[in-house]
């Protein structure tokens, strides 16, 4: 959403201003402009990424347009989560998790916290460190170089769109530049024209310089900010889990383990020791 209101304002003032100013409004209005612009870096990218990465980037531009789902809510749920898992092994043992770990869709722990559940890619990282406890022979430390690995592989693989549409970014300018001199070969070979309307051509030229310029650092590159951020808040979700597994498997009880996880988190969504104490009370009574 705040995209959009960004978008809205970047048009409001360039435009409003231009209109403001006793621009003619009309005269902006170049669609072959847009045309040789937009096609041109969308042809860049194609040339520049594989397909897999061009797949990625269509796959993650959608979700800029859309609220952060990683919210104070959703990390209380995840903790209380963790906690509930914890809990159970601290009782129960390892083996008790054996069958919530392999159907976590059919598992009366997982299925208390269905947005969790819904993110399949934070179920299986729970999920597959939780199998790695009860059935490996594995320690703390080699589970932790382990996870460090995967968070490395998730963060690569979440840089790929960033970079893609920073790229695309970066191009537009020049791809405006060239709209431009298309634009002035095409006002020269048009000289015999009277010069109203040779200046009418050469102010269609020079729109294309301003167009590349508009949607590169209006438009395209602000989203590269936005996955990257993005980016960030993901990998904070999985990092307060690690976090929290590696305490329990280092002695730490369910209660500590959780606040060991806490405190990995953005001040901005990280709930108070005793919001998250209240959340779990009030979990366990239901």
């Amino acid at each position: 959403m705040l995209v959009i209101v960004g978008y809205v304002i970047i048009i409001l003032s360039v435009f409003g201003g231009f209109a403001l100013a006793g621009g003619h409004l009309a005269s902006l209005w170049q669609p072959v402009e847009v045309l040789m612009i937009g096609g041109g870096a969308f042809g860049a990218f194609v040339v520049g990424n594989s397909g897999k990465a061009i797949k990625a980037t269509m796959k993650g531009l959608p979700s800029v347009f859309k609220s952060s789902k990683y919210t104070k809510a959703v990390y209380m749920e995840l903790m209380t989560l963790l906690y509930e898992i914890l809990g159970k092994i601290r009782k129960e043992g390892l083996m008790s998790i054996e069958a919530d770990v392999d159907d976590p869709n059919n598992s009366p722990i997982f299925t208390k916290y269905p947005t969790i559940l819904a993110d399949h890619h934070v179920t299986e990282f729970i999920t597959d460190y939780l199998r790695l406890m009860v059935g490996g022979n594995l320690n703390a430390l080699e589970i932790e170089n382990l996870m460090d690995s995967e968070l490395e592989t998730h963060h690569q693989e979440g840089t790929v769109p960033i970079h893609s549409v920073a790229k695309m970014g970066d191009g537009l300018p020049a791809f405006g530049i060239i709209a431009a001199v298309m634009g002035v070969v095409h006002t020269m070979e048009s000289v015999h024209l009277p010069p109203a309307e040779l200046g009418v051509l050469i102010a269609a030229a020079l729109v294309g310089t301003f167009l590349g310029i508009l949607l590169a650092y209006g438009f395209v590159s602000p989203l590269a900010g936005k996955l990257e951020h993005q980016l960030h808040e993901s990998s904070k979700l999985l990092e307060c889990i690690k976090i929290t597994l590696l305490a329990n498997l280092n002695g730490y009880s369910p209660v500590l383990a959780v606040e060991f996880g806490r405190k990995v988190l953005f001040s901005t969504e990280r709930p108070s020791f005793l919001e998250l104490e209240e959340h779990v009370k009030k979990s366990k009574g239901d």
